[in-house]
């Protein structure tokens, strides 16, 4: 039975004897001083019960099981390295799987944003990815399921678990093609007063359903509303249908169709300028704070470039 510790020190001994030939001269690459090398080598042959060296004039040579143990013993040694460098790499957040959580309407600029900048910045971070309900968010990150999640603000049952702004984001109009407010540059929110309107859910998206709420009280207007819809995927069917037009987020406008218009909203509210926050618990590992940095930094670099064209983006085509 091998009762020896097979460390990868001793590996490296082995390797280094094996490949000099001389006891001395793997002494010397070792930066050790050859009685200990002599001594670590016959404990090993011990050890393992069997003849790893013949001794000759010129050194040592490798006898048949040695050179057996020399293949198992190189494979070995790289597995040991490999694995101590993997996990230090784990450790510092460059390496591993992060469950990444979010909530449909990031999925048409946001999150592709996010996998493109984690795939440069972090290349051997996987991240799985895991679309979710707002409603859900929360439970699922306390319980492990996600180790972050990006949702939209404001938020509430987040109690225990930290809240970070990473991005902000305007407003616009979803409208039928043929709406008779589709060829204006900008539309305000007076302007929809007489339209037929598909609001989100105040029980799905409690958030965004708020905040529209508020705006168009503020704008003193009583929205006719055609519908309400859990996801904002959901109420693009409306303006698509030709039936009514919805306030959505500026990045669903990367969700193109040849039915519908996106305009710009003239006034921009405040209270409609959405927060996109990132969810996560307090003490969370060092891949997602890596990862939450990169989006930060990201973010504010590409916010800065889109609010400098935003201007001259025709958001209807």
């Amino acid at each position: 039975m091998f009762r020896m510790e097979l460390t990868q020190r001793l590996l490296e001994q082995f390797l280094a004897v094996a490949d000099e030939g001389h006891i001395g001269r793997a002494a010397q690459r070792l930066s050790m001083t050859q009685p200990p090398l002599t001594q670590a080598m016959q404990r090993l042959e011990r050890a393992m019960g069997v003849k790893l060296f013949d001794r000759t004039a010129r050194g040592v040579e490798l006898t048949v099981a040695g050179r057996s143990f020399r293949e198992d013993a190189e494979r070995l040694s790289t597995a040991y390295g490999a694995a101590i460098r993997r996990t230090q790499r784990v450790a510092a957040g460059l390496q591993g799987v992060v469950h990444v959580g979010f909530v449909v309407s990031l999925a048409y600029r946001f999150v592709p944003d996010v996998l493109r900048a984690s795939a440069t910045a972090l290349p051997d971070l996987t991240l799985h990815l895991v679309q979710t309900r707002t409603t859900h968010v929360f439970d699922a990150v306390r319980s492990g399921q996600l180790d972050v999640a990006f949702a939209r603000g404001p938020v509430q049952g987040a109690d225990g678990l930290v809240i970070k702004e990473v991005d902000r984001e305007n407003t616009v109009v979803a409208l039928p093609r043929r709406h008779r407010l589709a060829e204006k540059p900008a539309v305000g929110l007076v302007d929809l007063g007489d339209e037929p309107l598909v609001l989100p859910s105040p029980q799905s998206l409690p958030g965004l359903s708020a905040q529209i709420h508020a705006a168009l009280r503020e704008a003193g207007i009583t929205p006719r509303i055609a519908a309400q819809t859990d996801e904002l995927s959901g109420m693009m069917t409306y303006p698509i249908a030709g039936l009514a037009a919805a306030v959505v987020p500026e990045q669903v406008a990367a969700m193109r169709h040849p039915e519908v218009v996106y305009v710009p909203l003239s006034d921009h509210p405040p209270n409609l300028v959405t927060s996109i926050i990132a969810v996560h618990r307090p003490r969370t590992d060092r891949a997602v704070t890596r990862l939450l940095d990169l989006v930060t930094g990201t973010r504010t670099g590409q916010g800065d470039r889109r609010a400098a064209s935003n201007a001259g983006v025709d958001h209807r085509r």
